[in-house]
């Protein structure tokens, strides 16, 4: 890939991932290491992006704990290197695992406390609470289930996509 079209990636990721609720940061260093043959080291990623040591630093710690990049040791050099996931249906999957973890589960937590905190007047309330509360334990289960097997979820995306008509992923 040229500098250029690295570049523009690595900026284009950075917005789509503000949009996605992740810091800018990450989601640009996400980006280079995607778009990078060879590990990169911290002052690397630094550099390339002009950005911090400490902001680099964390946010390399948050890519590593949502099992997205890996710190990897290049023989005879002691610095610590980075490289992303390199199956993208597994750094999907772990996305939304992740994603799911941090935002929807804490979702249904609130909507369960919401319906025990309840009292006999506010019957409009309570069942609005009650369908919100049953669609997000169906889609809690689906989730569940499609995030609990990576090769069943990307057959089943297969398999929706043919039967949608629509061109699939190869």
């Amino acid at each position: 890939m040229n500098e250029l079209t690295k570049q523009q990636f690595v900026e284009s990721w950075g917005s789509m991932g503000m949009l996605w609720g992740i810091n800018r940061s990450m989601a640009r260093i996400h980006a280079l290491l995607i778009a990078t043959e060879e590990p990169v080291t911290l002052d690397d990623i630094c550099q390339e992006l002009q950005i911090s040591r400490g902001n680099a630093s964390m946010s390399l710690k948050e890519l590593r704990s949502w099992r997205v990049i890996q710190r990897v040791h290049v023989p005879g050099d002691r610095r610590d290197f980075y490289v992303t996931e390199q199956d993208v249906w597994s750094m999907f999957f772990r996305i939304v695992d992740e994603r799911k973890r941090r935002e929807f589960d804490p979702a249904i937590s609130t909507v369960k406390q919401a319906l025990d905190s309840l009292d006999s007047t506010d019957t409009k309330v309570g069942g609005r609470l009650e369908q919100m509360g049953e669609l997000l334990d169906i889609m809690d289960k689906v989730m569940s289930h499609a995030l609990g097997d990576e090769r069943r979820s990307h057959t089943l995306l297969q398999l929706v996509t043919k039967m949608l008509g629509l061109e699939g992923p190869k």
